[in-house]
């Protein structure tokens, strides 16, 4: 390797160990601070690692309903996994016949569905439409108008378009139907594109935040973003506020209580994509190129 190339290698490794440090720390900083002590984040002491460990804050905000934190984790649960699971479901069946070219007139609806993704009617005619089908204030709204992404339905498409044709053919010899052919043949092959969906899914539906904060009025049925949102940025316009408080012998500033709900607001998608990771990528780069 010629002296040139290695240095190359050297800065451009060094400037990306800086670029991951850099993006890492904030979620570290937050980790910190909702395990220390409450007298150590008060000092400034807190830059990296925690200080007076304890799950005080943790407990608090998830035993304390006025907070409603408890609930908005169970209700962007409910949300990620059922609204997650439809919207797979719901777009393996879309792209599959439309990956058929015997399927007449397929262009033209894939015309549609780019259609709706250029171009949105706004929120108030959604608001109009959502609210005279009766998803306003309903978990369902969450999870319906979500249940197709034009995106994610064209890498799903353009991943079935590159598996051959003659696994169709073979099935259809063998007897088996339309609805066999894709649950039994493609489906299977389709992992690497399921679990890229999945997580695309998970991501989107956990993190919105417009959807929820405008058709989701009662609190019962808030996510965890909007919890959130009244707690600590809307809390001076009349939100749930954070207050100096002590538990068994552990001072508690609003600094820890933010920074733990905070943390378990991303904790759930950091656990689950180091599980996906290899599929993501894979589905991502097979997904993208028509065979």
């Amino acid at each position: 390797m010629h002296r040139p190339s290695r240095l190359f290698d050297y800065v451009n490794h060094t400037f990306l160990i800086l670029i991951a440090l850099i993006c890492v720390y904030p979620f570290l900083l937050i980790m910190a601070t909702s395990l220390s002590d409450g007298k150590e984040v008060v000092s400034g002491a807190i830059y990296l690692w925690p200080k007076g460990i304890n799950f005080e804050a943790y407990k608090y905000i998830l035993s304390n309903s006025r907070l409603g934190v408890a609930s908005g984790l169970a209700n962007s649960l409910f949300y990620t996994v059922v609204g997650g699971a439809i919207a797979v479901m719901v777009t393996f069946m879309t792209a599959y016949p439309l990956s058929r070219k015997r399927l007449v007139g397929r262009y033209v609806i894939m015309l549609v569905f780019m259609f709706t993704w250029v171009f949105e009617a706004g929120i108030i005619p959604n608001y109009i439409v959502y609210n005279a089908l009766d998803l306003v204030n309903s978990r369902w709204v969450m999870i319906l108008p979500m249940a197709v992404n034009t995106f994610l339905l064209i890498i799903t498409k353009s991943f079935l378009d590159a598996l051959p044709e003659e696994l169709e053919e073979a099935a259809v010899i063998d007897g088996a139907n339309d609805w066999q052919i894709m649950w039994r043949v493609f489906f299977p092959l389709s992992k690497p594109i399921i679990a890229t969906i999945s997580v695309f899914n998970a991501v989107f539906i956990w993190n919105q935040f417009l959807v929820p904060m405008i058709y989701l009025q009662e609190r019962s049925l808030q996510p965890i973003t909007v919890v959130l949102y009244n707690m600590i940025i809307n809390s001076s316009k009349g939100g749930t506020s954070f207050e100096n408080i002590t538990v068994n012998g552990v001072q508690l500033l609003p600094q820890n209580l933010q920074a733990a709900s905070i943390f378990l607001a991303v904790a759930p998608i950091l656990l689950i994509y180091p599980f996906t990771q290899r599929f993501f990528t894979k589905g991502i780069l097979i997904g993208s190129v028509k065979g």
